[in-house]
């Protein structure tokens, strides 16, 4: 790809952009959100169409009129947001599209061709399951084999790691390594610093827009990346010196709550957060984490056991009340549960506080006052573009969690419960988030943090609970929580808590 141009509106997305891929190799295309780097792999894809520039592929200039142009080629995508059908089985869903032969379906063909492929890449999911009865790194397998299937042999990976768990992780890098050495050429679009030096090749890095540096992996290190990306050094995290004090904020007592299908979903779970204290919670995704958040909250029924939050007993209190109490809520899916994306930054910095003056008098909101204090919160918490009149959904991921941060700190809370607050942000955006979240426990604030980030979790928690199965296992401080201790916890070695 070289010169590649592509503007929206106002914005230019890719001015220049240059783009070189050897056959057989894993690239990595690098940079901070809103940098293109999605942006050009759409064009590759033909969902976009370039301004100017051109695509050579095997030699040869190819004009990409659309998705099965790209198909056709040879080139897959496996985006970010996996793209399924849930009442389908996985052989349905790898087929759907191109159902050779024509109805009716031979569901036992479908599945043996399935299965060839599965041999032939190793990679392991059952055909006749159904994608809404499977977890998320398996349906991402779905996703390979789909485009496996039509003969690709370019395979693009937007953010493959956005929502797996450092297991899922591990196996899909297997995955990626046998793809490439079946003779596969694999692009991953991320920000992942740590997987890019762990599984690729040669680093392609953007910034602005533009091309900011070319990368041979094994020549290279995070800092020259990171600083290729931001253009400036990162902070690194000061070590901190103890801020908890015996206060309680938070206490949880045998705990126990059903999930949305009537099973456990926590079984007696007790967990205190005192003031001025990060505790994280560490588990594999599906151990409890999210509806312990949810019954803090109030928007989990609790069965059995208490909650309180500075001495008062929140267990049956309705959210609204909740929150009245000074507790925060930053939920795992900042575009479902954290955010109305058709509305305007300012419109979301007031959720929750609508009713109340200055932005509503007598039941009608008063649009000045909040327009006056979106512009003001959208500059305090570096929103970009600093402007409250922007449509929420408009923005990059980064700046997106800056506006629910942002609602839920800005009344000085007691307690922020606040789940995934980095997934699928990049490093100047995760930064900052670390950055706020250390200045509230500088100033007393009680933080349960839920990462499946073990890096994150352990730079930033004073101490860590690791959920398996609905049980908390076990709670270290930090400085005794290795990766591999954490890790056989979160994978239910429960003797681990004693090593």
């Amino acid at each position: 790809m070289r010169g590649i141009r592509k503007r929206f509106g106002e914005l230019q997305a890719l001015d220049g952009v240059d783009l070189v891929v050897n056959e057989g190799e894993i690239h990595a295309l690098v940079g901070e959100n809103g940098a293109g780097k999605t942006t050009l792999m759409n064009i590759l894809y033909g969902l976009y169409h370039p301004d100017a520039g051109t695509i050579r592929y095997r030699g040869r200039e190819v004009r990409i009129t659309g998705p099965r142009d790209a198909i056709a080629l040879g080139i897959g995508m496996i985006h970010q947001h996996f793209m399924l059908v849930p009442p389908l089985t996985v052989a349905e869903n790898v087929v759907l599209g191109d159902e050779r032969g024509g109805p009716p379906l031979d569901t036992r063909a479908i599945e043996q061709r399935v299965r060839a492929l599965e041999e032939r890449f190793g990679i392991v999911v059952e055909p006749s399951a159904r994608i809404e009865d499977i977890p998320l790194g398996l349906q991402q397998r779905v996703e390979i084999l789909k485009v496996l299937y039509r003969g690709s042999e370019l395979l693009i990976f937007d953010e493959p790691t956005a929502v797996l768990t450092p297991q899922e992780v591990d196996e899909l890098f297997v995955i990626v390594r046998q793809l490439r050495a079946e003779g596969k050429t694999l692009i991953l679009i991320t920000h992942k610093l740590r997987e890019v030096l762990a599984v690729t090749d040669r680093i392609t890095v953007l910034r602005q827009g533009r091309n900011a540096a070319q990368l041979v992996t094994k020549e290279t290190n995070a800092a020259e990346i990171a600083k290729a990306m931001v253009g400036r050094e990162l902070k690194e995290l000061k070590a901190r010196a103890a801020t908890g004090t015996s206060l309680p904020i938070l206490q949880i007592s045998r705990l126990e709550a059903l999930s949305d299908r009537g099973t456990p979903a926590l079984r007696g779970v007790d967990l205190v957060v005192r003031e001025g204290e990060i505790v994280g919670v560490a588990g594999v995704g599906g151990n409890g984490q999210s509806e312990l958040a949810q019954c803090i909250l109030g928007l989990r029924p609790v069965t059995e056991g208490t909650i309180t939050v500075g001495g008062a007993d929140i267990t049956r209190d309705p959210p609204k009340r909740t929150r009245a109490r000074g507790v925060a809520y930053v939920p795992e899916d900042r575009r479902v549960e954290g955010l109305v994306l058709p509305f305007t930054v300012a419109d979301n910095f007031i959720l929750g506080k609508q009713d109340r003056e200055p932005y509503a008098r007598r039941g009608v909101l008063e649009r000045e006052a909040i327009a006056k204090d979106g512009d003001r919160l959208a500059k305090d918490f570096d929103v970009r573009p600093p402007n409250a009149k922007v449509i929420v959904g408009t923005l990059s991921g980064g700046n997106q969690q800056k506006v629910v941060l942002g609602r839920e700190i800005s009344e000085s809370p007691r307690l922020i419960v606040i789940s995934q607050p980095t997934r699928g942000l990049d490093i100047a955006a995760t930064e900052y988030v670390h950055e706020r979240l250390l200045e509230q426990r500088a100033r007393g604030c009680g933080i349960l943090l839920i990462s499946s980030e073990l890096d994150e979790i352990r730079a930033l928690s004073d101490r860590i609970a690791v959920m398996f199965e609905g049980r908390i296992v076990a709670t270290l401080d930090a400085a005794d929580a290795t990766e591999d201790r954490l890790g056989l916890l979160m994978a239910g070695h429960a003797e681990a808590a004693s090593h």
